[in-house]
């Protein structure tokens, strides 16, 4: 499968939350979340080296109308409002076109 729709979003937690939303991003890993889904290849989620209270997440989708749809579930909404509830200002996006690349853990 190809990713073929992804983003990377940049969240700033309040401060000296920001260990606490990486740790509530990760959760969506888990079976039955977003990430975990066979439609997202890509599930990253990174710290700012100089400020620990901005969170990188990078995804990458089979197609935007299944990050779209798996987004719309409720697995997904129940983070994202836990998620709004850390952040000290709104979200910043930049959508884009997967080329190619490597993602190993």
């Amino acid at each position: 499968m190809n990713a073929n729709y992804g983003f990377n979003a940049t969240l700033t937690a309040r401060p000296g939350m920001g260990g606490q939303l990486v740790d509530l991003l990760l959760t969506g890993l888990n079976e039955g979340s977003p990430g975990a889904s066979e439609h997202c290849l890509v599930y990253l989620v990174s710290r700012s080296a100089s400020d620990p209270d901005v969170v990188h997440v990078t995804e990458g989708w089979t197609s935007e109308a299944d990050h779209h749809r798996i987004f719309a579930g409720e697995a997904a909404q129940a983070i994202v409002a836990q998620v709004d509830g850390l952040l000290a200002k709104e979200s910043e996006y930049t959508d884009y076109v997967p080329v190619r690349g490597k993602a190993a853990y």
